[in-house]
């Protein structure tokens, strides 16, 4: 049956729900928990006490730590329950050669396709990247460097390469964010970030390419010491 504007008009003044839902709360606090270690690999996750530090029942819980399972940031074990996934440092080097490939491609693909506006928009969050790097704010630093990653591969205009690179940047979260402890190897990244903004506005491809190898390259030098 068709659908009238007389049938649709008492929703005239319905208000649009939030997108940020207790879920996504729920996730994202939990993952920043790995990801700053305050959960370390290997930690069996208790959801009684966490559900009771985070005010949320075990129900939303359970589904927020389903979903970090699918991103690769723990595991749910037989016996045991939900438990924060520890990378061997196979896993990691097989993972960074792939996110190699995908971003390279990504890049050439972005500096030929990406609009005018997608690139000023880029630009904005690396300068927003930029503003955490000069206060040390190193998570809010780390969630834009990703964020400029995954908006790069989104750039390619390849939805498939843009979803396996967000697949495996997930799994790579923890790893990547203990990689800049150091002030040395921060200002490295941060470096070869300044490289990869410029060679993108540029539209330079071979350049970007080049760059974000190098960079994901230095990532593998950075990371590696901690697994």
């Amino acid at each position: 049956m068709d659908v009238t504007s007389e049938d649709t008009g008492h929703l005239a003044k319905v208000v649009p729900v939030s997108r940020r839902t207790l879920h996504d709360d729920l996730v994202g606090q939990i993952r920043d928990l790995i990801i700053e270690g305050e959960l370390a690999p290997e930690t069996r996750i208790h959801e009684g006490q966490l559900g009771q530090a985070l005010g949320v029942s075990r129900t939303p819980l359970r589904e927020a730590l389903k979903f970090l399972a699918s991103e690769g940031l723990i595991e749910l074990v037989p016996g045991r329950g939900a438990v924060v996934r520890r990378l061997t440092p196979r896993d990691v080097r097989d993972m960074m050669d792939v996110l190699a490939a995908l971003e390279t491609t990504a890049a050439r693909l972005a500096c030929r396709r990406a609009t005018e506006a997608e690139i000023a928009a880029l630009r904005r969050l690396h300068d927003e990247m930029m503003a955490f790097y000069a206060s040390r704010q190193r998570l809010e630093y780390y969630k834009r460097n990703q964020a400029i990653h995954a908006a790069i591969a989104a750039l390619s205009g390849n939805a498939f390469l843009a979803a396996t690179h967000e697949g495996i940047q997930s799994r790579l979260r923890r790893i990547r964010f203990v990689g800049n402890e150091e002030p040395r190897k921060w200002a490295g990244a941060v470096a070869e970030h300044e490289e990869m903004i410029a060679a993108l506005e540029a539209r330079d491809a071979d350049r970007l390419a080049e760059v974000i190898a190098r960079h994901l390259d230095a990532t593998w030098d950075r990371v590696q010491d901690v697994l």
